[in-house]
């Protein structure tokens, strides 16, 4: 499973937003520069995060994005699977029905679940304030002397 550029770039954005966003509304130009990452790809991904209510939108001169929830309560699931479309191995297993002629003798069917299952576990048990918590520990290992 290869999350892609969309999936990683909606994740920077969000974690971004979870350590810049929380007075006030962040600018895209902002998330652009601090995050390396074009303002028009960013662009792209507005619309999705919005549509599955992971952002609040403010228009007008102090206008920018915000996060619709606390950090804690946004897991990193939810992101990709809002960027991703689908986080699912195979196809088969898009829906909650299997409808595949084959899903009852197919023998590798129990594979693929397993690997949705696990993925689906880990990265729903990540959540943004994991993320920003486990860079503020790295942070505070830099010593200099």
């Amino acid at each position: 499973m290869m999350i892609s550029t969309r999936g990683r770039y909606a994740l920077r954005m969000m974690v971004d937003l979870a350590e810049h966003g929380r007075e006030s509304p962040a600018a895209l130009k902002d998330i652009a520069a601090r995050q390396d990452i074009s303002k028009k790809y960013l662009e792209q991904i507005i619309p999705v995060l919005n549509r599955s209510g992971l952002l609040v939108t403010t228009r007008g001169y102090q206008g920018g994005y915000r996060l619709s929830r606390a950090p804690r309560d946004i897991t990193v699931w939810e992101v990709l699977n809002a960027a991703e479309g689908s986080m699912v191995p195979v196809a088969c297993l898009e829906s909650d029905t299997n409808t595949c002629p084959r899903c009852a003798e197919c023998a590798t069917l129990p594979v693929w679940e397993g690997l949705k299952n696990v993925v689906s576990e880990y990265l729903s048990g990540v959540t943004l304030q994991d993320i920003l918590d486990e860079k503020a520990d790295k942070a505070g290992y830099n010593f200099v002397i």
